[in-house]
C-alpha cells in the first residue's frame, strides 16, 4: 500500500490562497479518485475539489475554517496503487508561517475572507450597489444578512468610504487578474452594430411555444449559441496562448469545444461561470445551465470546472448599462464581447428610413492568437448570426 498525498491544485489563474469548508469523507472513509473529496472557497467562489487516487482516506491534514495554499498537502490517501508524482510519506508542512505535522490540525479563523452568510436578494441588491456585505452586519438567524441590513447600509452615511479601504478577496483576485491581462496580453478591439429585430421576433415566438416548460429564454442564451456556432467556424479564435513568446516554446493550445464564459456582477467583484461545449447545445439546454450557474454564481457555490477552461466571455450589462464599451481579456482566455444597451436607432433600408432596435458589440482578441482581418470577419459572421433565423430550440 502506498500513502497518496491529497494537495490543493490551482483552481483559476490567480488562486493563491483556500480555506477548507467542508469535507466530504471522514477518516476511514473509502474515496474514489477523481470523486469530490472536499469543499474550499476561493477568493471568488466555493468548488469542490476530488480526491487524487482511489483507496482510503487515512488523515486529514486541514480541518474545516483553517486556510491552505496552492501545493499544500491536505490529506493522506492509503491507496493500492504505484506511487506518484506527490511524496509517498507523511511529512511537516508550512502554512501561514506555522509548520504543522501531519497529525496536527490547524485552527485559523481569518477576520477577512470569510464567507458571509446572506440572503438571495440581498446579495442581489449588493451586487448592484458595489457593497461588500463583509462591512455589514446582518439581523438575521445565525447574523444572516437580510435585504433590510443592505437597505440600512445604503441608507447610512459613508464617513467610513473616506481614506484607504482594505481589499476584499473578490476585489484582490479581480486586480490581480485584470492587471495580468493589461500587463501580458497585447489586446486590440474591433467593433459594429447588430440589428436585434429578427432575434426579438423569434425570442417571442420561441416563448409561446414553450409557455411554462422551460427556463424563460434570455438575450444572453442567443448570444452564446451564436458565440459558439462562430466559434466553431473561426477555431483560430477558439484557442489560448501558451509559453514565452520569445521561445521556441510558444504554442496556441485549440480547444475541444466552445467553452464559453458569462460574466456575473457579484457583491464588490465580478464571476465568470463557464459553459462547457455550448456548440452541442440547444437553447432550452442553454438557459437551463446558465440559470443553474448564475443562481450559484450569486451563491459563490460554483464548482471547479465551472470556472475554468474557457477560451471566450460574453460581458452584456443589459438594458441598464452603456451604448458601448470595451472589455477585458479574462486570462488565460484569448477573447470577449462586451454588450452594449439596445436603443432605437434611426437606420437607412433599401425600402426607406426605419427605426430598429440596435447594440453596439465591441470584441477585444489576444493579437498573439489573432489579427485584425480575422477578428473582424469573426465578428461579421456573429452578427449574420444573430441577426438570422437558424437557431436550435431543443
Amino acid at each position: 500500500m502506498t500513502q497518496i498525498a491529497q494537495e490543493i491544485p490551482k483552481v483559476g489563474l490567480v488562486m493563491e490562497e483556500v480555506k477548507v469548508v467542508r469535507w466530504l469523507k471522514n477518516v476511514g472513509d473509502d474515496v474514489i479518485a477523481g470523486e469530490p473529496l472536499l469543499e474550499v472557497e476561493t477568493e471568488k467562489s466555493v468548488v469542490e475539489i476530488e480526491a487524487a487516487a482511489s483507496g482510503r482516506l487515512t488523515q486529514i491534514l486541514v480541518q474545516v475554517d483553517s486556510r491552505a495554499i496552492v501545493g499544500d498537502q491536505v490529506a493522506w490517501i492509503e491507496s493500492a496503487q504505484g506511487p506518484s508524482a506527490a511524496a509517498t510519506s507523511p511529512a511537516p508542512r508550512t502554512t501561514d508561517s506555522k509548520t504543522v505535522a501531519p497529525t496536527t490540525a490547524m485552527a485559523v479563523t481569518p477576520s477577512r475572507g470569510e464567507r458571509v452568510r446572506s440572503t438571495p436578494v440581498a446579495r442581489k441588491l449588493a451586487a448592484e450597489r458595489g457593497i461588500d456585505l463583509i462591512g455589514i452586519a446582518g439581523t438575521g438567524p445565525g447574523g444572516r444578512v437580510q435585504l433590510d441590513d443592505v437597505q440600512r447600509a445604503i441608507a447610512a452615511p459613508r464617513a467610513a468610504g473616506v481614506g484607504p479601504q482594505p481589499l476584499s478577496p473578490m476585489r484582490r483576485a479581480v486586480a490581480r487578474a485584470m492587471s495580468l491581462s493589461s500587463s501580458t496580453i497585447p489586446q486590440f478591439t474591433v467593433a459594429s452594430a447588430v440589428d436585434w429585430t429578427e432575434l426579438q421576433d423569434r425570442r417571442r415566438e420561441f416563448a409561446a411555444r414553450l409557455a411554462d416548460r422551460a427556463p424563460r429564454l434570455s438575450v444572453n442564451d442567443f448570444l452564446l449559441q451564436a458565440v459558439a456556432r462562430a466559434l466553431m467556424e473561426f477555431p483560430a479564435l477558439n484557442a489560448t496562448f501558451s509559453g514565452n513568446a520569445d521561445s521556441a516554446d510558444a504554442h496556441l493550445v485549440r480547444a475541444s469545444g466552445a467553452h464559453i464564459g458569462l460574466v456575473v456582477a457579484v457583491a464588490d467583484g465580478l464571476l465568470v461561470p463557464v459553459i462547457h461545449d455550448v456548440e452541442q447545445l440547444s437553447l432550452v439546454e442553454i438557459a437551463r445551465h446558465r440559470e443553474d450557474s448564475l443562481k450559484r454564481a450569486l451563491k459563490g457555490r460554483l464548482k471547479r470546472d465551472e470556472v475554468d477552461g474557457a477560451t471566450f466571455s460574453i460581458s452584456n450589462l443589459g438594458a441598464h448599462g452603456p451604448d458601448r464599451f470595451t472589455a477585458i481579456i479574462n486570462p488565460p482566455q484569448s477573447a470577449i464581447l462586451a454588450v452594449g444597451r439596445q436603443r432605437d436607432c434611426v437606420v437607412a433600408r433599401e425600402t426607406g428610413i426605419v427605426v430598429r432596435p440596435l447594440s453596439d458589440l465591441t470584441l477585444t482578441v489576444d493579437h498573439r492568437v489573432a489579427d485584425g482581418r480575422l477578428a473582424a470577419h469573426f465578428l461579421g459572421r456573429l452578427i449574420e448570426i444573430l441577426e438570422g433565423r437558424d437557431w436550435r430550440l431543443q
